[in-house]
């Protein structure tokens, strides 16, 4: 028979390295060359996705705060989602220490992988609004794709958003089709300028969004500028097209009666 003076065997204490997994977490980089910086490629990348995994988790409660009407818990949420992104934008800094020729002396090793290769990338983008059938070129048929076309066919978070605005008590229509781009709407614009009117709740969540706004447009220019510092105007790893079509995402804003309304503010 086994004694309670056993239980601490079978399971023994939780640690700060257990509790994080840090022997898979340190063991997950496996550079394919012997160039000094690979290194802190694979590290840079590896904590993009740990951090977009976490923005699709905070993303995720803000739409279902937004959708409840819940303005203080989806300012807090607001708050977070923003200081993360402030986070990535940051660690281009890191990144840019590499000067081209380091990157370029592991580059052929990296094949045809490619950022455009990133699954949670684009089901954040999808999450934020973004609908681009093209995107499936780089996803065959399995579980990435489908977390993807689920994000796109379900209410992006402006489309939360408008439903918050009903909850505040505005006559805020619904999209007929959430599976479609997002395109500035008059009357959206008519509700957005009453709320403003009012300087309520509904005008400081709406600010929190356009933070959030140019919180995702600053990621996306340092990004470009960054590949531009790096490889210039040559095509991306893996095909791909490089800074030429980065630079067409640079000005597409998730909430554009938002903008569209500050000349009449």
């Amino acid at each position: 028979m086994t004694s309670h003076t056993d239980t601490g065997a079978a399971h023994p204490a939780v640690t700060y390295s257990s509790y994080l997994a840090l022997d898979d977490l340190l063991a997950a980089q496996h550079p394919r060359s012997d160039e000094h910086d690979e290194l802190l490629f694979i590290v840079i990348h590896q904590t993009y996705e740990l951090w977009f995994k976490q923005l699709l988790h905070e993303l995720a409660h803000l739409q279902c705060m937004l959708e409840g009407g819940h303005t203080p818990q989806a300012e807090g949420a607001l708050r977070r989602v923003l200081t993360i992104f402030k986070t990535i934008v940051a660690q281009v800094d890191v990144l840019e220490t590499m000067t081209p020729r380091q990157f370029a002396s592991f580059r052929g090793r990296l094949a045809q992988s490619s950022g455009f290769q990133s699954a949670q990338f684009r089901e954040l983008e999808a999450v934020l609004g973004r609908r681009d059938p093209q995107v499936f070129e780089h996803y065959p048929a399995g579980p990435q794709r489908d977390r993807i076309a689920a994000a796109m066919a379900r209410p992006s978070l402006y489309d939360s958003f408008v439903t918050y605005l009903t909850r505040q008590g505005y006559a805020a229509a619904p999209r007929a089709d959430v599976t479609a781009p997002v395109e500035p709407r008059e009357d959206i614009q008519t509700v957005l300028l009453a709320a403003y009117a009012d300087d309520g709740d509904a005008v400081r969540v709406a600010e929190r969004l356009v933070d959030l706004d140019e919180g995702v447009m600053e990621w996306r220019y340092r990004h470009v500028k960054m590949v531009e510092r790096t490889i210039g105007m040559k095509p991306g790893t893996g095909g791909s097209a490089g800074a030429a079509y980065l630079r067409t995402t640079l000005d597409r804003p998730m909430f554009p009666d938002l903008w569209a309304i500050r000349s009449s503010l």
